[in-house]
């Protein structure tokens, strides 16, 4: 008897000790605390605009580029009958010139901007007419006027952007004009026969007024091409003796800094 009671303890006594190595192994794994600084995780926005955007502050630049210009309404007998020389057939061509200027971006915006500007700027037309003389028919005598009016623009444009560096642009203009000279040349048989400068600047009004639009692209280095269209409203002839307003073509490059 005393056997079999010592074997039940030896019996219940390993039950006991199988108990707590069991629930030794199942106890999970604590992973100690974190005490160092938490770190932010950078946030990407979902749009980004670069410096060639309005984003990108307050800028000034300079610009410069060639002008296309005429006149329209019945400015074509103008210049020539200022100089005393035909007010028979005449037609007109387009006159190259330049402009060239500062201006500054003021931004509104992501994507909108006001720009303020002063340019130098040629403006005009080329008239050729016929002499008015019969007699002279056979000579092909004819006159060549062309129109040379300097102006210092004062530009005041809205700016969008597009997309990341196309913008369209517009407002409006007003124009002083500087100077004002008629250069006419009268030929015959292809051979010039006569060249004079007449000023004509009394003649027209000392300011235009004009609205003026385009498209361009700003790159991000600084550097941007545009083009545009000056619409004059006003008319030139102060004495409004005729209705002729300025219509220019611009192409211009220019520099952010």
């Amino acid at each position: 008897m005393k056997f079999f009671r010592i074997a039940g303890l030896l019996a219940a006594a390993a039950l006991v000790v199988s108990s707590f190595s069991a629930q030794a192994q199942i106890q999970p794994h604590r992973v100690p605390a974190y005490t160092g600084k938490a770190q932010a995780r950078p946030v990407r926005s979902s749009t980004s605009y670069s410096s060639s955007s309005a984003a990108g502050g307050a800028k000034i630049g300079v610009r410069a580029g060639l002008n296309v210009s005429d006149w329209s309404g019945d400015a074509v007998n103008s210049v020539m009958d200022l100089a005393g020389y035909t007010n028979g057939a005449v037609t007109k061509e387009m006159k190259p010139g330049f402009h060239a200027g500062l201006y500054a971006t003021l931004p509104l915006g992501p994507r909108f901007a006001i720009e303020p500007g002063v340019f130098y700027s040629e403006k005009g037309t080329v008239l050729t007419g016929r002499i008015p003389l019969e007699q002279f028919d056979f000579l092909n005598a004819r006159v060549k006027a062309t129109a040379r009016m300097a102006y210092l623009d004062i530009p005041l444009v809205a700016k969008a952007y597009l997309t990341d560096g196309f913008y369209l642009y517009a407002g409006p203009q007003a124009s002083v004009l500087l100077a004002g000279k008629a250069r006419v040349n009268a030929s015959a048989l292809g051979f010039s026969a006569f060249n004079q400068d007449f000023d004509i600047k009394e003649q027209f009004r000392p300011v235009d007024f004009s609205v003026t639009g385009g498209l361009g692209y700003q790159s991000q280095s600084g550097l941007g091409v545009s083009a545009g269209y000056d619409y004059g409203l006003s008319s030139l002839d102060k004495n409004n003796n005729f209705d002729a307003q300025n219509r220019v073509i611009k192409a211009s490059i220019n520099y952010s800094f």
